[in-house]
């Protein structure tokens, strides 16, 4: 089933091969993106700042936000954020969904998907 979702992921990460894989468990086709070749754009980047903290969008376990430093990152304002995100996709947490609607999710959570995605599946759950 098609549902119009871009997924930007990345291979060596598991909780992306995780994410990928529920997709398929459930059917749904999704354009992949790899985000270290193809970090999200600005304007999905502030699409995500409407909707979530922008410090859930940093991958704070990578190496590329520890080589920054929280220090640096809780110092940017949401400019400067911004362009450090869309310039190294391994600063953004993966994978980084966006639904066919514009909802963004960052990282793997089962049931926050299924809500999104299935939503009727997910009001029939026990």
């Amino acid at each position: 089933m098609s549902v119009g979702l871009r997924v930007y992921s990345y291979s060596a990460c598991s909780t992306c091969r995780k994410a990928l894989r529920w997709l398929g468990e459930q059917g749904l086709d999704a354009e992949v993106i790899d985000i270290t070749l193809q970090p999200p754009s600005l304007q999905e980047l502030r699409q995500a700042f409407k909707q979530l903290e922008h410090r859930r969008l940093f991958n704070t376990s990578g190496i590329s936000y520890r080589a920054l430093g929280s220090a640096v990152v809780t110092a940017m304002d949401d400019d400067a954020a911004l362009a450090a995100l869309a310039a190294d996709g391994k600063l953004i947490k993966r994978p980084f969904l966006i639904s066919a609607n514009g909802t963004v999710l960052t990282g793997f959570d089962p049931q926050q998907w299924q809500a999104l995605l299935l939503p009727s599946a997910a009001t029939q759950a026990p």
